[in-house]
Formats: structure tokens, sequence, C-alpha cells
């Protein structure tokens, strides 16, 4: 049995829904929270259900079927209704918070609840902040509407009056920003907070944007709409992928809208209007909504009750790495695994700051794919290549959502002199790959790093990954051999230590679940247990299958999708899934396998889905280090065992809280404590 990837994806959003339901959270956490899924159904809706809609509308043409063997055609109105399911309580949860936040004093107003003093202030802020920026549009029926960029939300404003029979129409793009938040703090009274939409701002002011028409009723309505994330490219060989990918980036702003969500109270004229001029005529593609859209904006909701938050701990120094020390000197002499947010990403920024300034390093070569939006990674590797390195650095474009990011890093860096690659024909590059090369004596000493996350320093605040530094001379010789595949994809390799896909890594993970599997046919001890984001292909989950009939024990830890069906008769009875939805955004991907005692342990930049496995560049790692590896299977063991944020994912759809054992374990807080306690044991207790 083969689940439905979109559907479990939806599944998985609603855990985190569950976050914000949750009254353990804390309540300006829930509301966060609730952002986020907000955030995450946009995208789900940009990328996946507009892939969906693209194939049923491919009627009479064969098409693939997706996983679960739906037709688009079948999968399509599933998808839709569950997305407003989970639409519909959302707004049911969203309304819970702010009830609860009232309790707190703090308050969410419109512009008929504000007194004289917020009014006042409220039209000073329009005038000095929100007016310049804003672009009023006038619709005629008979005119083809301004383009609109998705992404958005706007005011659909209907204008009229009681005297003659003028209606007039217009459109305002709400115009949130760093410089203009969507959330506006007001005088209040003491021990009140009260807080006002920058919508509501702007409708309180319509009579000073609209003055010139003298019509006595002007209203506004919030909609939002959302294009096909589909980017393409042209095949002009005169151009370079750089060019290509700026203009598909401009294509793509003018993809066709695939989702209506507007406030159901807008008029029906003003209605018709919007989803004519937009070009929305599936019915199942307009969705009534409540007065307010775009929430994911809830996720940079005012810092005003520090009590009402997550108080995460401060990251820790490994107990290896010395404050102000040689990051170099200590791998030199052993492994260092990292886990972040437990462990400071500082630790990998200040390996990079020693070879950008170290006389003796000659080279380092990187893969990126997703950096932070002022990234000390980038400035660091600028700096080194002026201070005379020779800087290469695979930058892959294609990373959905930051392609923009990227090639302003791209052009930033190749003014630096920085050697860029921009991915491999073909293929994207998913890899987290450093190789660093330092003279020492009278040979090349090669220094790597392989991880599960992206090199990006905020997100390694609230992402739970991996990353490993070694200095094994396999490893750096297998680090060499891909970054040559990478500058000079024609050529064929083979690696020692490392796992690379598409090339082996499928193939590496078959033998080893086969080797569990004869071990199991032979009486002998068998397991697997793995952490993934996603599972979801389907040789994978077959032999996965295959391994638990022939009585090998498998526990899987799966943040998101999920087609596999554990606990199922005659097909998957011996294995077990959960998943892990808690303040830190689980990430890491790690396998152990039990190898008749001899346990292996590998880390990986993939999940087992078949992007990764055949139409990525992704790279693993073994573990070679048995402290390490010990540490790993404590890892495990301590997430296995949470029985406060971990759901049963056995009953597809049911995201059921997993009770197990009697002691409480949030494993996020465990996990803290467990490392905490190996840096007290090594005198080493500091943190950021």
């Amino acid at each position: 049995m083969i689940n439905n990837r979109d559907l479990s994806w939806l599944n998985f959003n609603e855990r985190v829904l569950q976050e914000a339901q949750d009254r353990n959270v804390p309540l300006l956490q829930r509301l966060r929270f609730l952002g986020i899924f907000s955030n995450n159904q946009d995208e789900f809706i940009k990328v996946r259900v507009a892939n969906v809609t693209r194939m049923a509308q491919l009627r009479g043409k064969k098409t693939p079927k997706f996983s679960g063997n739906y037709t688009a055609q079948e999968l399509l109105p599933l998808l839709n209704a569950r997305v407003l399911e989970c639409q519909n309580k959302f707004g049911k949860v969203y309304q819970e918070v702010v009830s609860e936040m009232e309790e707190k004093g703090i308050y969410l107003v419109s512009e008929t609840q504000l007194n004289e003093e917020q009014k006042a202030f409220c039209r000073t802020y329009f005038s000095s902040v929100v007016s310049p920026r804003l672009v009023p549009l006038i619709i005629r029926k008979s005119t083809k509407m301004p383009f609109l960029m998705d992404n958005y939300i706007y005011h659909a404003v209907k204008l009229s009056s009681d005297k003659r029979a003028t209606v007039r129409y217009a459109v305002i793009q709400i115009p949130v920003s760093q410089a203009c938040p969507r959330f506006i703090e007001l005088p209040s009274l003491p021990g009140k907070s009260e807080i006002i939409f920058l919508d509501d701002i702007i409708r309180l002011c319509l009579d000073d944007i609209f003055f010139m028409f003298n019509l006595e009723h002007i209203a506004a309505y919030t909609f939002k709409f959302t294009r096909d994330a589909l980017l393409t490219l042209d095949d002009d060989i005169s151009k370079s992928l750089l060019e290509k990918m700026e203009e598909g980036l401009e294509n793509r702003l003018h993809g066709q809208p695939v989702r209506l969500v507007y406030d159901r109270e807008m008029p029906e004229d003003l209605l018709q209007i919007i989803t004519s001029k937009l070009n929305i005529k599936a019915h199942d593609s307009i969705e009534p909504g409540g007065r307010y859209h775009l929430k994911r904006d809830l996720m940079k909701f005012p810092w005003i009750r520090p009590d009402l938050e997550y108080q995460n701990p401060p990251a820790l120094f490994h107990p290896d790495i010395k404050a102000f020390s040689s990051v170099l000197n200590v791998i030199r002499r052993k492994d260092i695994l990292l886990n972040y947010p437990y462990h400071t990403f500082n630790h990998f920024i200040d390996f990079l700051r020693e070879a950008a300034i170290d006389p003796k390093v000659e080279s380092i070569f990187i893969t990126l794919y997703r950096t932070a939006e002022h990234s000390k990674v980038i400035n660091t590797l600028i700096n080194a290549a002026k201070n005379g390195k020779q800087v290469t650095v695979l930058l892959e474009l294609f990373a959905r959502f930051d392609e923009e990011q990227n090639v302003e890093n791209s052009e930033l860096l190749q003014k630096a002199g920085v050697k860029i690659i921009h991915g491999v024909d073909g293929l994207k590059v998913h890899s987290k790959l450093v190789l660093v090369e330092r003279k020492e004596r009278a040979s090349i000493r090669g220094y790597v790093y392989v991880g599960t996350g992206n090199f990006n320093e905020s997100t390694a605040k609230i992402y739970s990954d991996f990353g490993l530094f070694t200095a094994n001379t396999q490893v750096v010789a297998d680090a060499r051999i891909v970054f040559d595949f990478l500058v000079n994809p024609h050529k064929r390799f083979t690696c020692k230590r490392l796992m690379v896909s598409p090339y082996f890594m499928r193939s590496q993970y078959k033998d080893l679940i086969e080797n569990e599997i004869k071990n199991a046919q032979k009486g002998k001890k068998a397991f697997i247990y793995a952490k993934f984001n996603s599972l979801t292909d389907e040789e994978m989950i077959k032999l996965r299958y295959k391994a638990s009939n022939a009585g090998v024990k498998i526990r899987l830890i799966v943040r998101g999708s999920c087609s596999l069906q554990p606990q199922k008769e005659g097909e998957s009875k011996n294995i077990e899934a959960i998943s892990i939805v808690d303040k830190y955004l689980e990430h890491a991907r790690l396998v152990i396998f039990c190898n008749n005692g001899n346990n292996q342990a590998f880390i990986s930049s993939a999940d087992w889905m078949t992007r990764n496995l055949d139409r990525r560049v992704e790279v693993g790692i073994p573990i070679l280090d048995e402290s390490i590896k010990k540490t790993l299977k404590s890892f495990f063991r301590i997430q296995w065992s949470d029985n406060i944020k971990a759901r049963d994912l056995s009953e597809f759809g049911k995201n059921n809280y997993r009770q197990n054992g009697e002691t409480p374990c949030r494993s996020q807080v465990v996990l803290y404590d467990f490392y905490k306690d190996i840096a007290h044991e090594n005198g080493n207790v500091c943190s950021d």
C-alpha cells in the first residue's frame, strides 16, 4: 500500500496546526504556528496543487498517475476538499487564539474600534509611512486589469453613491514590508496592548485616497490569489543560465492564477470583476474567507510579551571546540559532529573564517542551496577570495522561492573573483558539502564538512540538522572527486566513502537493506532506524515492506510526507512510524543499520524521495568514529522515546499523539540537556 504524497503532506501541515491548538504551547507562539501553517499551505498550493491542476487539464492525454494510484482528475478534488477543511479548522483555531490573547490583555482591533487618539495616530502613520507606498488601480469593466503579483494581499474597493448611479471599482496592494509591517502597535492604556492590521489603517483612510471621486460610500474587501509557481527556462543557447534564470523568474510572476481567497462579505459585482480580470473560472479555485488573508504574516507578529513566547536556551559550544581557537586543529585530530540548533552554527562560520585568512589554506570548495538574507557565509567566501584563496562555489540557482536570493549571491561572489558553477545540466545540486585544502609540510591536506541542512545561520537556529567535520583521507579524496565532477560533469567517478546520488546512493541503500533482510532470514538480529523529512520513493517503500515481512524491525521518524503505511498486517507489521513537530523544525536525515551487531550509521542531505535519489546531487557520509556513532544512536533513542510531541503515523490522516512510557519525554528538550551534560563532562559549558 502506497499513500499519496500530497495528501500525506497535508496531514503534516495539520500537525503544525495542532501546535497552534495546543494550550501547553506559549500563546504568541501558537499565533506564530498559525503563520507557519498558512505559509506552508500557500506554498503547497503554488507548487503541488498547481502541478495537479495542470495535469488535470490535459484531458484525453495519457498522463502519469500520482502516488496512491490516483489520476490528476481523481486527486485534484481530494486536495481541494482537504485544503478547504484545513482552512476552516485554521479559522476556528485562529479565533480561539485571539480570544485567549484578549484574556491576556492583547487585542487585535479594527478601524471601527479606535478611540480618537488612536485614529489620529493611524492617520499620521498612514500619511507618513503608508501613503507614499500605495498605488491605487482603477478597474474598468471594459479594460484589462493592470498586472497584479501574487504573494501579496489586496483590497478590492467599491465606490458608490446614493445620489447617482455611478459605481467605481479599484484595487490597492497592501504594501507590507520591513519598513511597513503588517501589524502596528497602537497607543494603549497601561497593561493593555492593542494591535491593528495595516489593512485596517488603509480602510480608515479610504476617504483620503479617493477624495477626488466625491462618492459617499467607499468599502474595501481583502483578497489574495496564488499563481502557478512553475519556473520554465527557454532553450536559447546564446544566453547564460543566469540570464535564463532572471527571465524565468520574471515569467513566473505572470503564471496562471490557481486559487483566489476573498472576504465573503465582498459584493457579488465586485467579486465577478476580480475573478474575471484574473481569469479565474474554476469554481473550486474560488474560496470565500474572512476579513484578513495572508496569515503567514502572523510569524512576524510584534514581540510584545516575552512571557508568552518560547524562551529557547542558548546554543551550546561543542565540547571539543574552544572559543577563539583553531577549528582546523580540532578536525585534524578527530571527527566532530554538530547537531543544530543545540550546537552553535558559529562553529561552521568560524571554520570558514579561519580558512579565509589562514595563509596556508589554498582553496575552498562549497555547494550552496539556500543562504541567509544577509549571509555570513557569503561574506566569508568573498573575504577568502580577496585574501587570494581559490574559491569555487557550486551555487544552485533552482532553490524554489530562493532563486532571486541566489541570483543576487551569484553576482556578489563573481564580482569578488569567486569561481561560480551554476549547477549541473539536468540535475539539481542539493548536497551540503565543503572542502578546504591547506598546505601542510610537503603536501596538501583536506578538511571536509558534510551536512544535512543548508549553510544558513538564520534557519540553523530553528532547524534541527547534523553536520560532520572530518579530515579522513578517503573522505577528502571522495570530496575532491565530487567537486571535480561538479566542475566537469561529463566525467564518470566512484567514491570509497561518500554516498552520492543520483549515481550510487540508491544502490548503496538497497544493498544495506538487503543485508538486513538476509540477516533476518538467517535468524540474526536485524533492524533499520531512519529519520527523514519525507519518505515517498516507491522502490524504497517496497523494500521496507519486504524487509518487514522478512522480520527486520523498522523504526521511522518522518516529519513530513510519508507514503509508507506502517503497521499493516501482511505488509508492514514490523514497521513503526512517528512524526515529531515541535518548536524546532526536524530537518536532519539519519539512517542506522544493525549490520549483525556492527552498526552502520549515515547522515545525508537526501530524503528517501525519488527526486533526491534520482534527479539531484546529494551527499551522505558514513559515521566512522565510534563515539559519534554512539551519540547518533542516543539521539535516535531519545527522539523515539518522545511521547509529548510525537504523532503516531499508523492511521493515515489521524495524527494521534503517541502514548508510550510512563515518563514524559519531549525529545527536543531532552536532547538539549543531553548535549549540555556532555559539555559538562568535558569541561566546556560555553554557549552563544
